[in-house]
């Protein structure tokens, strides 16, 4: 089948757009008819040349999850990749979701790969995502590696919402400290300063300095503006180049308490993907590639590279990761010991749940001191602009007495 882009009027006359699947522009025609459609324009879309379309954007989290979770059942009930991937079309609510899947059914029909027609669509279905599809593709264990991911996709959303509830306070309190402070520099003190000027009183250097700077921010703002989407625009462009980002990646690493929390993300992920792709009959090479490639950072990402070269050549697993220093000895040292006892799949699992729980325990303690840090930092400015302005009248009131 073919997807077809349709705008058409409706029975009270409004108009209607969206994407149907049929053989052809015929019976996509008829469909819309029996639908009660007044059809005004019909068009073939292909999937990729849909996915460039200003109108597709990325499936949400939650929505991903469930497709996931819903194409491993059908998977492993029997049905084809076809029918399965009717059935959620058939299933589907919103437009976003519907559209996506059909046009990757009008890839997988075409002769693609599910792997290859997800790839059509990167904002829905990240690296990781199409990475571990490949693998499952490859071993033939599809529908168990799809349950494992859609496990692993909700424990992420999970941390996800708990760090954004987290972080919601600080940010709000950033915000507000902001405004407060670029109100009182632009609308305050410039008042309070004409009060000092006529006084013909010699300013404290706290008073001066605040003043200095109010002006500079009120005559300088717009190229401030400018200096700060040129500086934006220029980082990244610099980091499209692979040597660029690999330096900034091993920066942010050694970075304290964000690069622990970046190494431990990472782990994570490379950890629950080498224990789905085992647990599904993958090759342990091409689980390592597959893990490889869901690795958000490029040194990260190097040191695996690395480890599957010495364990193509004969190392152990967990040697071979040992040696590049870049994970934590728990990782290694449960590797090591599922390759002893021949329980990889189960050790890994442990391994990635353990990471977890301790990224769980960094973002808690990390998010626990940045909200009083934030909240002193900005009291400390708000006092230094209160005692700027104070200090001349206590000087003022000290010569009247």
């Amino acid at each position: 089948m073919e997807a077809f882009q349709y705008q058409a009027l409706d029975t009270s006359n409004r108009t209607v757009s969206g994407v149907i699947q049929a053989d052809t522009a015929r019976q996509a025609r008829a469909q819309l008819r029996a639908q009660g459609l007044l059809l005004s324009s019909l068009q073939q879309v292909h999937a990729r040349e849909r996915a460039r379309q200003h109108w597709v954007r990325g499936l949400a989290a939650a929505e991903l999850s469930l497709v996931t979770r819903q194409l491993a059942t059908l998977l492993a009930s029997g049905l084809t990749m076809e029918q399965s991937l009717n059935a959620l079309i058939e299933e589907a609510t919103a437009p976003m979701t519907r559209e996506t899947l059909i046009g990757v059914k009008t890839e997988v029909t075409a002769g693609q790969s599910l792997a290859g027609a997800l790839a059509a669509y990167p904002k829905s279905f990240p690296e990781f995502y199409r990475a571990l599809v490949h693998g499952g593709e490859e071993s033939g264990a599809l529908a168990t590696v799809l349950q494992h991911l859609a496990d692993y996709l909700d424990a992420h959303q999970a941390l996800k919402q708990k760090t954004s509830l987290a972080l919601l306070y600080p940010v709000l309190v950033t915000v507000v400290a902001i405004m407060i402070v670029t109100g009182l520099l632009i609308y305050v003190v410039p008042q309070v300063v004409q009060v000092f000027q006529q006084s013909r009183q010699t300013l404290p250097w706290l008073t001066r300095a605040l003043i200095t700077l109010s002006d500079f921010l009120r005559t300088a703002w717009p190229y401030l503006l400018l200096i700060f989407a040129g500086a934006y625009a220029a980082a990244h462009a610099a980091l499209r180049r692979a040597d660029n980002r690999h330096r900034w990646h091993a920066l942010l690493l050694r970075t304290p308490m964000l690069g622990v929390l970046i190494r431990g993300i990472n782990t994570s992920r490379f950890a629950s993907t080498l224990a789905i792709l085992v647990g599904g009959g993958v090759p342990l090479l091409a689980a390592l590639a597959s893990g490889a490639q869901v690795m958000s950072n490029l040194v990260l990402r190097a040191a695996v590279e690395r480890a599957i070269e010495r364990v193509r050549e004969g190392s152990s697993l967990a040697l071979a990761l040992g040696e590049t220093r870049a994970f934590p000895p728990l990782l290694i040292h449960l590797i090591a010991s599922g390759e002893i006892s021949g329980k990889l799949e189960q050790m890994l699992e442990r391994a990635a749940r353990l990471e977890t729980q301790a990224l769980e325990r960094r973002l808690t303690v990390f998010l626990t001191l940045l909200e009083p840090v934030m909240i002193l930092v900005m009291g400390g400015i708000v006092l230094l602009i209160v005692l700027a302005i104070l200090l001349p009248i206590i000087e003022i009131n000290q010569l009247v007495h």
